[in-house]
């Protein structure tokens, strides 16, 4: 399970450079330390219990797991009621979002469900023997139903690049005490992502926002998150490749959704994470750690979470080319596309091998041409991103108001429950706060008339 938190990952956190660095250390790149520290043996995922260190909205509440519910019955209903429906719940932590959707769910629809955790730490004990627990993800076109990954990407480990004072992006290579230092040049596969998805020193617009990793202003009157300096640019009005510029390098995460995807022979995938658009990537990367409640300085020691926020459109890209993959080979056409359907890929957070499934849909992920599996029409293809905000309010967690004070008079049992339910809906859809994440959404073989009966909104 991802790296959530009740405060937003917006500032960047304390860099090491110069501080307590060690010659002699095992210098790795950040992708194979934070699998190490993340999944290896004794890593901090297989040994921790993800909610004492940080809350997601499955721990928020339990209003979160019943719009999975709804949303599940909308999808199954779109589905024409299978004999068997799938629930996946990829990077499942300890179970608890299946526990709460498996609660939630009629009577019919519980016997006809069939819930899936895909989670490398060991199965936890007490948990409900309908949930098969699986190591990794299986075969391609294996499930009908709903995919669901919440916080799981923003765990599957990136390298890190960062340009030197020549502007040229090298790879960010990090000893066991935190320390970095750059090395050889970001090339091959991972160079033409940053050039496709996050270009180090180039863009239209420069820094925007309070996209999260951005440097606090240094003004008198500087905004949190804000960098309030001027911009270095050309002439052209783009910006010069700086030393010190940082991108997480997504391709892994690109491969693991679409394995994820690929999964489906119909239904819905749905990723769900704080994450950033190409038109406004955070300058200087959002790699940082949670301990105990607390963002924390990453090290990949095994002693914290280590995440950081994802690349979305690339992803959906990639999710969207992964459909269109099967549905070429559907069709017979011998076309293979990427090959996502059949890369290994990163299940629970692990690191995926090599190919990459982030080319050919464009930025913000429509696919286009095939069939899909099913049979329908590609235009029922195309990736949704919303905000989680937008989905819960679709799903019926509205955030409503206080409930009347007669209430309190006369069913003070009720008022209570009704005031703190009210409370938790305005937590899940704070657009500060978790209702700012971002919720990918990819159909697979869903006729466009039966996706629209979902409710979700399109983008504004």
């Amino acid at each position: 399970m991802g790296g959530g938190t009740g405060v937003r990952r917006d500032a960047a956190p304390a860099r090491p450079y110069g501080v307590g660095v060690n010659e002699t250390a095992r210098w790795q790149g950040w992708r194979e330390a934070s699998e190490a520290a993340l999944y290896g043996s004794g890593g901090f995922f297989v040994r921790e219990r993800p909610a004492r260190h940080f809350r997601t909205s499955v721990h928020a509440s339990p209003l979160f797991a019943g719009a999975v519910a709804e949303l599940l019955r909308r999808l199954d209903a779109a589905l024409g009621r299978p004999e068997e429906l799938a629930l996946v719940d990829v990077g499942a932590g300890r179970g608890e979002l299946l526990t709460g959707v498996l609660a939630a769910v009629d009577r019919e629809l519980g016997a006809r469900l069939r819930p899936y955790a895909v989670e490398r730490a060991p199965r936890p004990d007490g948990l409900d023997a309908r949930v098969a627990w699986l190591p990794d993800l299986p075969e391609a076109a294996s499930w009908t139903g709903l995919v669901f990954a919440n916080e799981w990407l923003d765990n599957v480990p990136v390298e890190v690049a960062e340009t030197d004072e020549a502007g040229v992006a090298r790879a960010v290579q990090v000893a066991p005490d935190g320390a970095e230092r750059l090395g050889p040049p970001v090339a091959g596969a991972d160079a033409e992502w940053l050039a496709r998805w996050w270009p180090l020193g180039g863009g239209e617009t420069g820094v925007r926002g309070t996209g999260a990793g951005a440097r606090p202003g240094t003004g008198p009157h500087a905004e949190p998150g804000l960098r309030t300096e001027p911009e270095p640019r050309t002439e052209a009005g783009l910006l010069r490749a700086e030393a010190g510029l940082r991108a997480e390098i997504g391709r892994p995460r690109d491969e693991a959704w679409a394995r994820a995807v690929a999964s489906l022979s119909r239904g819905l995938a749905v990723a769900i994470d704080y994450g950033h658009d190409r038109a406004a990537r955070p300058p200087f990367g959002t790699l940082t750690g949670f301990r105990d409640g607390h963002e924390v300085r990453p090290v990949p020691d095994g002693s914290c979470d280590i995440t950081a926020h994802v690349a979305m459109d690339a992803c959906a890209a990639a999710g969207a080319e992964a459909v269109r993959s099967a549905s070429a080979e559907a069709a017979g056409t011998g076309a293979t596309g990427t090959g996502a359907a059949r890369s290994a890929g990163a299940a629970s957070g692990g690191a995926a091998s090599a190919g990459t499934a982030s080319g050919g849909a464009a930025s913000g992920g429509a696919a286009s041409g095939g069939n899909a599996p099913g049979g329908a029409a590609s235009e029922a293809e195309d990736p949704l991103l919303l905000t989680q905000r937008d989905a819960l309010r679709s799903l019926g967690v509205t955030g409503g108001g206080r409930p009347p004070l007669s209430l309190a008079s006369t069913d003070p049992t009720a008022y209570v429950r009704a005031l703190s339910s009210a409370g938790e809906a305005a937590e899940l859809t704070d657009s500060a706060g978790l209702g700012a994440f971002v919720w990918l959404a990819q159909p697979v073989g869903v006729a466009p008339a039966a996706l629209a009966t979902l409710g979700l909104p399109a983008p504004a």
